[in-house]
């Protein structure tokens, strides 16, 4: 048996028996070994010799989700550790540390659902490997993973749980543009990451943020302000289907899955 199966089984080990049962309708910590995998081989980075993995991964989960993993958290996060650093041994990935793996709580998850975000830190400042990528100060876009089908009554193994993933877009003038970041400046500069051809704009305008499993568009102390829905709001949580306006655009938010 591979090593990586044995952790799986250690994984799934942790929640055998009474414990088990309390994950009818939870997420499967098996699965977050599984799509940690994924999101590492997502954001892997190929330099001039090697390929590097990201080394922070952050989860995030609903409350009641992260109430059932309290007693067994730290088992947990250091059986999803050794998980990652054997995939990047066996796929021959680079890291700059030891993979970690933090535990957050969205509020904004429902129960089932959980965010996963990456990012490539330097550990040691003063030892930098040329070939290596650059450090990251903020982690990437948080990828949110959804049950495919209403939670089961019974309890069912991590390959029947079907995930699915979330596609967020800014719609204007006929143009869908996808958001594959944490943060998104919106302006008439063409240093803006969405660069607005409106008079009635300022250079740098707003910025739509994601927060956890949440998007929140911030006026960024333009001259004629940012309206939700038609109204004048400095910070406002957004949902699929809302209308931003700054100057004379409307843009659409959405966000689906996939």
């Amino acid at each position: 048996m591979s090593v990586l199966r044995n952790i799986e089984h250690k994984i799934e080990g942790l929640f055998e028996g009474v414990f088990g049962r309390a994950f009818r309708t939870h997420v499967q910590p098996v699965e977050l070994a599984r799509k940690l995998v994924k999101e590492m081989e997502d954001h892997r980075v190929v330099s001039v010799s090697r390929v590097y993995a990201p080394n922070e991964y952050s989860i995030y989960l609903s409350t009641s989700d992260r109430e059932q993993f309290a007693s067994y958290e730290d088992s947990l996060r250091s059986e999803l550790q050794d998980y990652l650093a054997e995939n990047a041994r066996r796929e021959r990935y680079e890291m700059l540390s030891v993979p970690e793996v933090k535990f957050e709580t969205d509020d904004d998850l429902e129960m089932g659902e959980f965010g996963i975000a990456t990012r490539m830190v330097q550990a040691d400042k003063r030892r930098k490997d040329e070939d290596a990528p650059a450090e990251q100060l903020e982690p990437g876009a948080t990828m949110v993973y959804k049950p495919k089908t209403p939670p089961p009554t019974e309890a069912v193994s991590a390959a029947e749980l079907g995930m699915e993933q979330e596609l967020v877009t800014l719609a204007f003038d006929g143009t869908r543009h996808e958001v594959n970041k944490r943060s998104i400046v919106l302006g008439r500069s063409r240093d803006c990451d969405i660069q607005l051809t409106d008079a009635n704009v300022s250079r740098r305008h707003a910025e739509l943020r994601q927060e956890g499993a949440s998007y929140w568009i911030v006026d960024l102390g333009s001259t004629n302000g940012i309206e939700v829905n038609g109204k004048r709001m400095k910070r406002a949580k957004l949902q699929a289907g809302d209308t931003v306006t700054l100057g004379s655009t409307e843009i659409t938010f959405d966000r689906e899955t996939r």
